[in-house]
């Protein structure tokens, strides 16, 4: 399996509740690296930017208003296969239906307060990457 590079995004609910350090170690337990991060608060304008392909779905307006509401932790995560493990620790969106131990399972509130994002393919994962950090920024 090749080494693939992610973005993984700790949300407000989480920020707020100082879950960071439980939720990287879900992360590095699952053998990712984590090769790139910071915590910033992100405007409406930039949480609009960041979910513009969502921009026609009714959730939209929710969203970027929850990912502009308190500050988040943006983090590039490395490993074999890193997209797909990293969905697998992050569980199923709707925390109800997530698997016992993901992040989701023990960490979110609600499906719109899940705790995490994920990148869902390498395209995504490129384009996501390179909307919070320059190569500069990535230190593997």
């Amino acid at each position: 399996m090749a080494i693939e590079r992610t973005l993984s995004i700790i949300k407000p609910d989480a920020t707020r509740r100082n879950l960071t350090g439980k939720i990287n170690a879900k992360f590095e337990e699952a053998g990712l690296r984590i090769v790139a991060q910071k915590r910033l608060h992100l405007s409406t304008a930039q949480a609009g930017k960041f979910y513009e392909v969502h921009k026609d779905r009714p959730f939209y307006g929710e969203l970027v208003e929850f990912m502009a509401s308190e500050p988040v932790v943006v983090q590039v995560l490395e490993g074999e296969g890193a997209i797909a493990k990293n969905r697998e620790v992050m569980g199923a969106t709707n925390p109800a239906n997530a698997d016992a131990g993901t992040i989701r399972k023990d960490f979110a509130l609600s499906v719109g307060e899940n705790s995490v994002h994920g990148s869902d393919a390498p395209e995504t994962a490129k384009e996501e990457i390179s909307f919070f950090f320059s190569g500069l920024e990535l230190v593997g």
